[in-house]
């Protein structure tokens, strides 16, 4: 993986990340980094949020590492289990950061439409970084929907939705998940090979 190109695509979660989130920080300093943009941050649409993800990967022909927040994660998986093929064999893993249980009782009413969470498990290398106190999916959904998917899972000590309010703006301890899945992508390819 590193003798070639890989480009990074954020995909954040309802109502974005601003400025000053880690996904923003992350985009200008990572190598290759881009925004997967969606139409409507407020009101998200599942049909056009897996949309624009398959756009963002398909537009280069470049290998891709999705790094996902949140309703991002639940985006990452629809659009997995209904991925054009060509444009799913560029994926090369993806780092689901605190995913939201759309399932969840009080789930807010915008992202209901993104339910039910797929189990299928993922084509790809994953890592799930939850948290123990994160109010968008207890650590126990957060391991249920990495067993699903067949992601490592990491749940950190009181990170709550590993976001701003949260504390986490540059979350540069964050790399070493990116680290730990990029070697979990070099794993597979030597296992394919």
């Amino acid at each position: 993986m590193r003798s070639q190109a890989i480009r990074y695509l954020i995909l954040p979660g309802w109502q974005g990340s601003p400025a000053d989130h880690w996904q923003s920080h992350w985009e200008r300093v990572l190598p290759n980094a881009s925004r997967v943009e969606q139409a409507d941050w407020d009101q998200p649409d599942r049909a056009a949020w897996v949309t624009a993800l398959e756009h963002a990967i398909d537009a280069e022909r470049t290998p891709v590492i999705l790094i996902a927040h949140s309703l991002g994660c639940v985006t990452v998986a629809h659009w997995a289990g209904q991925a054009d093929s060509d444009v799913l064999r560029r994926v090369r893993g993806a780092l689901l950061v605190a995913p939201a249980d759309v399932e969840r009782a009080g789930c807010p009413e915008p992202l209901t439409g993104f339910a039910p969470i797929p189990r299928a498990m993922l084509p790809f290398p994953s890592l799930l970084v939850g948290s123990d106190n994160d109010h968008a999916a207890s650590p126990q959904r957060a391991l249920a929907m990495a067993s699903d998917w067949g992601s490592e899972a990491v749940i950190l000590a009181g990170a709550g939705h590993i976001n701003l309010k949260s504390g986490h703006r540059t979350w540069e301890s964050g790399f070493v998940h990116l680290y730990r899945l990029q070697g979990l992508v070099e794993e597979s390819a030597r296992r394919r090979a």
